[in-house]
């Protein structure tokens, strides 16, 4: 993985990160996890963006360079991690939603609180981020400089194995189809609209 795969639109990095590695190395020990579902968020073209009406201190990191850890908390209870795309200056980002525990199972059951198995580990945001130990102080990480968190390439995902589909739970833009999974992965989080979301015009 490499700056140059990352600096392109939300929209096109989001399903080249199926299949990649997130690697958080601490004192406990490592957690890797490859990536299975995402999310594409376009910034100040998309009314479901954290940037979508600018710059704040809250999402500063969007506007940054690519190849940056961009976390935020959800809903006042669980840390959200992204992946920063497109061109210093302007936010783009990708919504890590869901992945596959491939190293440190046990680390990653033990911050879940010891009850979550196999497939459950990491699926959805929130739960990815507990797994890895990802919290605001990892807001800004250069995901490929060498840090204790890191991006880095995993197995090839054939074209076949990717789906797309409407956002989960936002309620804005929720029919946009910016979600990228593998298909018939249990790590995947189920779809869900938001109670929120309005139909489209016409409907």
């Amino acid at each position: 993985m490499n700056v140059m795969d990352l600096a392109r639109p939300a929209e096109e990095v989001a399903p080249r990160l199926l299949g990649a590695v997130l690697t958080h190395e601490t004192p406990e020990g490592t957690v890797s996890i490859s990536i299975t579902e995402t999310e594409a968020y376009s910034g100040a073209t998309d009314p479901a963006s954290h940037a979508y009406r600018g710059m704040t201190p809250r999402n500063a990191v969007m506007f940054g360079p690519a190849g940056h850890l961009y976390v935020y908390r959800s809903h006042g209870l669980h840390w959200c991690a992204n992946v920063v795309t497109g061109t210093d200056g302007t936010a783009s980002a990708v919504l890590v939603r869901a992945g596959r525990v491939i190293e440190g199972e046990d680390l990653a059951r033990r911050r879940r609180g010891g009850t979550a198995e196999g497939a459950r580990l990491a699926r959805g945001p929130g739960n990815l981020c507990q797994a890895l130990g990802i919290t605001a102080e990892h807001n800004g990480t250069d995901l490929l400089a060498g840090t204790s968190v890191a991006l880095s390439e995993g197995e090839p995902v054939p074209a076949a194995l990717i789906r797309v589909g409407p956002r989960v739970g936002v309620s804005k833009a929720h029919d946009w189809e910016h979600r990228f999974y593998l298909a018939g992965d249990p790590t995947v989080s189920a779809y869900r609209l938001s109670p929120r979301a309005r139909p489209p015009r016409g409907t």
